[in-house]
């Protein structure tokens, strides 16, 4: 799948504010600094459209992005930003789980984890939680370009014996770079062939 057109169509702060269109939507999600909003401007060939920032925690809403009239891009707030203060993490929870739990549009949700760490507790315990709650996702590990390849291979393989413990099957994984564009054709065909088998549904 080539991208020909891609811009921003509106911020949301609650679910219900999400716009009424009845096409697929495929939302991003990661703990803050995991390289979001670098990932859908590499996948979209459109720098700027997501907005980057070296400050970790700046997504606060949730941002549709309409592709080529077809489908959503939605990029939602990261998670784990401990500087936040109660009330705000609480108000980003809710924000998250109205979306992930109650947006029928919803089709997928990418779930970035940066390849450089070792699983983190927080990423474990969000992917146990959408196991729980029969959420459909898969697994982008990024920043692939920060280490070599077989450091990568070694830690997305440790990263599947960690996961294996509590899942029988594990869901979609890529590996990507927003520097170098890696991963960008197998997300996209991936999106791709979920389309069409909803419309041959």
């Amino acid at each position: 799948m080539e991208i020909k057109n891609a811009r921003f169509v509106i911020s949301s702060s609650h679910v219900k504010d999400c716009p009424s269109h009845g096409l697929p939507e495929y939302a991003f999600i990661g703990r803050s600094n995991v390289g979001k909003s670098s990932l859908i401007n590499m996948l979209t060939c459109k720098k700027g459209l997501a907005m980057t920032s070296s400050t970790p925690g700046k997504t606060m809403l949730v941002n549709h992005f309409l592709v080529d009239d077809s489908w959503y891009l939605v990029d939602l707030p990261g998670y784990g930003y401990a500087r936040r203060d109660k009330e705000s993490r609480e108000a980003l929870r809710e924000m998250i789980e109205g979306y992930v739990l109650y947006r029928k549009e919803m089709t997928c949700l990418f779930v970035l984890l940066d390849c450089r760490h070792k699983p983190q507790k927080i990423d474990l315990e969000f992917m146990e939680w959408l196991g729980e709650n029969s959420v459909p996702f898969a697994i982008v590990f990024t920043k692939t370009d920060k280490i070599g390849p077989e450091v990568l291979k070694e830690h997305i393989e440790y990263y599947k014996q960690v996961l294996h413990e509590s899942w029988e099957e594990l869901p979609p994984i890529f590996a990507t770079s927003s520097e170098k564009k890696r991963g960008r054709e197998e997300l996209l065909d991936y999106i791709d062939r979920v389309n069409k088998s909803l419309k041959e549904a």
